[in-house]
């Protein structure tokens, strides 16, 4: 993580911090559209380590709704440590939960708002099928999931 922290330091970003080894990178830019930044990002990553990753990007205010936009939290049965989001790279089609309702287990929940699916798995995600490659199919966009306690550090880290 430490080179992966001195390549964003690299293209002037500032307070680079990464989360864990999950590949999470908290830092601070300059205001510039975040498909600039993205495609800037993707571009490092590639020549530094010699292969390519989509970059997905949030702004600290973005994360913010993301976690208060979660339609479960009001759900005092829900297990909050099987409670998942999974960030879209772009808006997916209105028909997007009756794409990816066939996907999920009868005990599995979904909601999806924005650019953002939110997932209960009660019998874990690493069962689901609702796989950042399932989703990315059904939905023509790229996708990346969370569990909620890393969604919530790294809101904390770039408060």
């Amino acid at each position: 993580m430490e080179q992966l922290r001195a390549s964003f330091a690299g293209l002037g970003f500032k307070n680079v911090k990464t989360y864990v080894q999950s590949g999470n990178v908290v830092f601070e830019a300059k205001s510039e559209p975040a498909a600039k930044v993205c495609e800037k990002i993707e571009r490092r990553i590639l020549g530094d380590f010699g292969f390519s990753v989509p970059v997905l990007l949030k702004t600290s205010k973005e994360l913010g709704e993301i976690v208060k936009r979660n339609p479960f939290l009001n759900d005092a049965a829900i297990d909050r440590s099987r409670l998942h989001v999974t960030f879209l790279s772009g808006v997916p089609p209105k028909t997007a939960l009756e794409l990816l309702q066939p996907l999920a287990f009868p005990s599995e929940q979904l909601c999806v708002i924005g650019q953002e699916i939110y997932l209960y798995c009660p019998d874990g995600y690493g069962k689901s099928k609702l796989s950042n490659v399932a989703i990315e199919k059904r939905l023509a966009v790229r996708a990346t999931t969370r569990n909620w306690a890393t969604t919530n550090a790294l809101l904390a880290m770039a408060q």
